[in-house]
């Protein structure tokens, strides 16, 4: 059987890729499409979940093996921690640290 959960990372904001064939997707979003993709896809994963956001979908902190899938997008500069309200149970410190490091060796967007 196959399950089919709907999931916003939780803590982060990556550029958004564009469903229209007449727009554009934000700059970077390919990229961050891909990576994303190439670390997830046919991949095991767990989902640590924070809630839903306004769309019904579950706020998740997803890890795959020892990788959390979240902070890589961070650490790798195809996104950036979420400037809007977290979840009260969510601590975006270590994203926080993390997107600083990326951004002085200009890593990324």
């Amino acid at each position: 059987m196959l399950l089919e959960i709907k999931v916003r990372l939780v803590g982060i904001d990556a550029p958004q890729v564009s469903y229209s064939k007449f727009k554009k997707g934000q700059p970077y979003s390919e990229k961050a499409k891909r990576f994303l993709a190439g670390i997830l896809l046919d991949k095991i994963v767990d989902i640590k979940g924070y809630g839903l956001d306004s769309s019904n979908r579950v706020l998740g902190e997803i890890t795959s093996g020892d990788t959390n899938i979240n902070l890589e997008m961070i650490k790798r500069g195809y996104a950036e921690v979420y400037g809007g309200r977290l979840p009260d149970s969510f601590d975006p410190t270590f994203y926080r640290y993390h997107e600083k490091q990326a951004r002085d060796v200009r890593r990324g967007m």
